[in-house]
């Protein structure tokens, strides 16, 4: 088979249908859970917690309270089973009332044995108890998957697709309180299954959202998607894109942009430098042999590629994100 054959010849649908590009950002981003706590509110109480680096969930299993933030235009009411995912680094208040005055919250857990908080008059009846956590990521987190999404999202326990939270819930408070052998990484696999789910959760309440994740949901488009996370360095063009989609190309291009917010060769070449960021950052492979891996013909166009779009030549990011790794 000639170079010509296998370039011009779209993937089949089989092996675009084993590759999920929300994986591929999920593990190019470092998603990371970390140690899950519990809180027991007794009583009335308020706490105040500070903005989280990553992304910050908690959900309540039993009784109810308030979350209070800036981001919200009125407290949002939280009853069993419901939970919530913080995207943005914003302080937010948990409460039994909205207009309580607030205690800091990182005293209380920093005091406490267990990851087991406890608040208010002990000798009043239990109010609310819930679990929560938060994730880390990489570097370049905020960019591909953050801010493509709301700073709040809200999964009320009788959401569609939130039927399986309550059993990931009950098994990462279980872990929590129990601390049985390798409690830790199992809490933090079932917290990044949460983190799906509330992805999830928010795709499907809207539809008619703009940008890359949305574009999963469009047939069309995330046929196109697949096949770039599936092969970035091969020599795409909306031509071949189109025809792996088997729709003609105009179609594919308008409904691409619409969908995902840029067109499809921005898109590659966006995730094309992301991959190269993410090489330079945790490889010793030399600049022109990650170039190449990534479709680019020469290190001089990866270079300027790469500057343009990231805004530094690839070997001062490759010593910035080594400084970072290593701080």
């Amino acid at each position: 088979m000639s170079v010509v054959d296998h370039i011009d010849r779209p993937h089949s649908a089989d092996l675009l249908d084993t590759v999920d590009p929300l994986e591929d950002v999920l593990a190019l981003i470092g998603a990371r859970a970390e140690r899950a706590a519990t809180l027991t509110g007794h009583g009335e109480w308020s706490l105040r917690f500070p903005p989280p680096a990553g992304a910050k969930f908690n959900a309540v299993l039993e009784g109810s309270c308030y979350l209070t933030s800036d981001v919200l235009e009125r407290p949002l009411t939280l009853r069993a089973g419901d939970t919530f995912l913080l995207t943005r680094p914003q302080e937010f208040t948990l409460s039994t009332a909205p207009h309580l005055p607030a205690q800091a919250a990182s005293p209380l857990f920093r005091a406490t044995r267990d990851d087991a908080a406890v608040t208010g008059p002990p000798t009043q009846p239990v109010t609310a108890r819930l679990v929560g956590g938060s994730f880390t990521f990489g570097r370049q987190a905020r960019a591909l998957l953050l801010d493509a999404l709301p700073p709040v999202i809200h999964m009320p326990a009788h959401a569609d697709g939130a039927s399986m939270a309550p059993h990931v819930l009950t098994r990462i408070d279980h872990e929590t309180r129990t601390r049985r052998l390798g409690a830790n990484p199992v809490t933090e696999h079932l917290a990044v299954v949460l983190l799906i789910d509330m992805i999830r959760h928010h795709l499907s309440g809207h539809p008619g959202g703009t940008g890359w994740l949305h574009g999963l949901n469009d047939p069309v488009v995330a046929i196109g998607l697949r096949a770039i996370h599936t092969d970035p360095a091969r020599h795409w063009t909306v031509r071949l894109l189109a025809d792996t989609a088997h729709v003609s190309r105009s179609a594919f291009a308008t409904r691409f942009k619409r969908t995902v917010g840029q067109g499809p060769l921005e898109y590659l070449t966006r995730w094309r430098l992301e991959l190269g960021a993410q090489r330079l950052a945790t490889t010793e492979q030399t600049i022109a042999a990650i170039a190449d891996s990534v479709g680019y013909g020469s290190e001089a166009a990866f270079s300027l590629a790469f500057k343009r779009e990231l805004g530094t030549p690839p070997g001062t990011y490759r010593r910035q994100a080594h400084r970072f790794t290593q701080a």
